[in-house]
């Protein structure tokens, strides 16, 4: 039996409804020189599939010597799927892993027990003035894996496979959907895909997921007679045949989904766990640093600073 918080027993089914459940406008957040819109977690939907956070960072212009630094800070209990649009971000973690993400590749670093990484903008990329455009998501782990081993896994965008026609061009970034699978093992059962759809384009939802949404990243998209925005997240019922179509200035939209986890989710921080306890637990081993013997590490090259554990 699987679990979803906004599925009611109770709830009319069939044509008493639409097919939209939830429609989600993300919280913007300033972190100081670009802006993160946050869809996931919401109040009334914490995960879509296992997709437990969804941040849309920028659009965002640095001038030469400007970018993000994330200095490390560690994470259990999920994995992170960075995806970029525009712009390179240099990940580091307490793996050894020293890896530039740059747009159209796929980026997933599990953390499982435990990572530390950071996420910069340094060297070269400094010297000129850049761009920032994309998503980072967090997937929760089934309880079955929480703690296993960390990894990350890179995955360049001629990896990826692309379905095109009729308008549309389809990359397949993790999972499966429309009989094509990404070559990256996932944590779970899911799909993850970035379509870019001309005016007018129509594009049906993969049928073969149980819980399925959409983030609207550029443009509009029409669905059922009501249009939608950049900046929002549709999530819909189970089992319906549902399709969008693009509007007259097109649309790129982000597709996301899979089977719902098998209960409720803590998160503190970066911490995503099945029980309070491994976040306390977790909670204790940042606040300790014993970066040598303890639970976590900080990133070889990256070891000169990291960010606290927050007073709250």
């Amino acid at each position: 039996m699987s679990w979803n918080p906004a599925l009611d027993p109770d709830c009319p089914t069939g044509d008493a409804v639409d097919a939209i459940e939830t429609v989600i406008v993300p919280r913007a957040r300033d972190l100081g020189g670009f802006e993160v819109r946050r869809a996931l977690p919401a109040p009334r939907r914490q995960m879509v599939g296992p997709f437990i956070f969804f941040d849309q960072m920028g659009p965002a212009e640095f001038v030469t010597g400007q970018g993000i630094d994330v200095r490390p800070h560690p994470h259990i209990g999920l994995a992170t799927v960075t995806y970029l649009q525009r712009g390179a971000i240099h990940h580091r973690d307490s793996l050894g892993t020293d890896q530039w993400i740059e747009p159209g590749a796929m980026n997933l670093m599990v953390a499982g027990h435990g990572i530390t990484h950071s996420e910069r903008m340094d060297d070269a990329a400094r010297q000129a003035p850049q761009s920032l455009f994309g998503i980072q998501s967090w997937i929760a782990l089934p309880k079955g894996a929480e703690d296993r081993e960390a990894a990350f896994i890179h995955a360049p965008k001629e990896d990826l496979p692309i379905l095109e026609g009729e308008g549309k061009q389809v990359r397949l970034i993790m999972g499966d959907a429309y009989g094509a699978r990404a070559p990256v093992e996932t944590p779970s059962e899911m799909f993850y895909l970035d379509a870019v759809l001309a005016p007018g384009a129509g594009l049906p939802l993969p049928d073969n997921h149980e819980d399925r949404g959409a983030y609207v990243l550029e443009g509009a998209v029409e669905i059922a007679g009501e249009t939608y925005d950049a900046g929002r997240m549709m999530v819909f019922r189970p089992g319906d045949r549902v399709s969008m179509k693009a509007g007259p200035q097109g649309a790129r939209v982000m597709l996301l989904g899979g089977a719902t986890m098998e209960g409720a989710r803590y998160i503190w921080w970066n911490f995503v766990a099945s029980s309070k306890e491994r976040i306390e637990e977790a909670k204790e081993a940042w606040r300790a640093g014993d970066w040598q013997n303890g639970r976590f590490q900080l990133p070889p090259g990256d070891d000169a600073e990291f960010i606290p554990l927050p007073e709250r």
